[in-house]
C-alpha cells in the first residue's frame, strides 16, 4: 500500500490469497478471542489456538509493487490459518501487498453510510515479538525468526473516503476525506534534543470524550482519533458486525465535527485537552444521548501479565457482535 498525500493507493492484488478469503464458508463460527492492549497500548487479540508464522523477508525494494513468490507463497500459508482460526473476521475482506510495510499484510473493505463511503482497513503485524512468541527457527538479517503465537497484533480503521479511484475495473487508490489542515504545534528542546510537538493525541481524546457517557473511562482505547489528517475509528470487534456497529458512530462524528475542526484546533494550539475546557463543554452538550450507545458496552481492565508488566483488557458487555 503506498500512500500519496491524501491517498492509499493499491499496488498489488494476490489473487491466490483472496480465493483463499473467498473458500471461508457463510456458516464458519469465529473461534472466540480476548482483546488487549500490552504496556506500549499496542492493540492485540489473544487467540486459542497458536498462530505459526513461517520466515518472512525483512528488506523489499518499496519502487518494487510485487512481491517475490516465496513471499506470497508464506502469507498464504499465514492467510489459511486466520481463515481458521478468525474465520467471521476475515469473511468479506480483500487482502492487497504493501511494498512499504511487508511485514503488514493488509485487508480491506467498503461500506456506506448514506452517501458517504468508509473504507475498513485492517493491518495484521507479523513482526516477531520475542516475550509474546515461540521462537521455532531463528533470523537473519535478511529474513525473521519463523514463530508460534497467541498474540496477534493488528491495526484496525475505519476512515471516511472522499472517492474510490478504479482503473480497468480493479480498485487502484482510495482518495481520503480529510479535515484537519495541521496537527503540527512547534517544537521543544535545544540541539540533538529537539522534537516536534503535535496535536494528534489531543484530538484523539477530544473526539473521543464527546461521544463517550460523561464520566466513563475506556484508556487507552480511542475509538475516535485523529490519523490521515482525518476523523478515524478503531474497530476491534474484527467480526462483520462489529465494524458495522462503529460505522454510523463515526459518519455522525464526521458531520457533527467537519463544522467544528478549525476552532477544536485553535483552542488546541494553545492548550492541552481537558474535559474542563468550556468549548468542549459546550459542544458536549449537543451531542444526542443516543450517539453515545455504540460506546457503552465498552470497558477497560488493567492487569499484570506474567511479566509483570501492565496490560488491559477490552471488554464489550457480555457478548461480541
Amino acid at each position: 500500500m503506498e500512500q500519496l498525500l491524501n491517498e492509499i493507493r493499491i499496488a498489488y492484488i494476490d489473487s491466490a490469497i483472496n480465493q483463499t478469503l473467498l473458500g471461508i464458508t457463510d456458516d464458519a463460527r469465529n473461534v472466540p478471542y480476548g482483546m488487549r492492549f500490552n504496556q506500549g497500548e499496542e492493540y492485540f487479540i489473544e487467540l486459542g489456538s497458536p498462530l505459526f508464522v513461517p520466515k518472512l523477508p525483512i528488506h523489499h525494494d518499496i519502487r518494487r509493487p510485487v512481491p517475490d513468490a516465496d513471499y506470497a507463497t508464506a502469507i498464504n500459508g499465514v492467510v489459511s490459518q486466520l481463515a481458521t482460526l478468525l474465520s467471521e473476521c476475515f469473511s468479506g475482506l480483500t487482502y492487497f501487498f504493501d511494498p512499504a510495510e511487508i511485514l503488514k499484510p493488509c485487508f480491506y473493505r467498503l461500506y456506506k453510510a448514506e452517501n458517504e463511503v468508509y473504507l475498513y482497513l485492517l493491518r495484521v503485524d507479523l513482526l516477531p515479538r520475542p516475550f509474546d512468541a515461540e521462537i521455532m527457527e531463528t533470523g537473519t538479517n535478511d529474513v525473521t525468526q519463523s514463530y508460534s503465537t497467541k498474540r496477534l497484533y493488528l491495526e484496525t480503521e475505519l476512515i471516511p473516503l472522499e472517492a474510490v479511484m478504479w482503473e480497468s475495473g480493479r480498485v487502484k487508490a482510495f482518495r481520503i476525506r480529510q479535515m484537519i489542515s495541521q496537527t503540527w504545534i512547534g517544537e521543544t528542546g535545544k540541539g540533538y534534543l529537539v522534537r516536534g510537538i503535535w496535536m494528534d493525541t489531543d484530538l484523539s481524546k477530544y473526539f473521543t470524550k464527546l461521544f463517550l457517557p460523561t464520566g466513563k473511562r475506556i484508556y487507552p482505547f480511542f475509538p475516535l482519533y485523529c490519523k490521515y489528517k482525518t476523523i478515524c475509528a478503531t474497530a476491534p470487534i474484527l467480526t462483520s458486525a462489529g465494524r458495522r456497529a462503529l460505522i454510523p458512530l463515526l459518519h455522525r462524528a464526521v458531520k457533527f465535527l467537519q463544522p467544528e475542526i478549525a476552532k477544536i484546533q485553535e483552542i488546541l494550539r494553545d492548550a492541552k485537552f481537558s474535559e474542563a475546557l468550556p468549548d468542549f463543554i459546550a459542544l458536549r452538550n449537543r451531542v444526542p444521548e443516543s450517539w453515545k450507545v455504540p460506546l457503552v458496552p465498552f470497558s477497560i481492565e488493567s492487569y499484570l501479565n506474567e511479566r509483570e508488566q501492565k496490560e488491559y483488557a477490552l471488554d464489550y458487555g457480555n457478548d461480541t457482535p
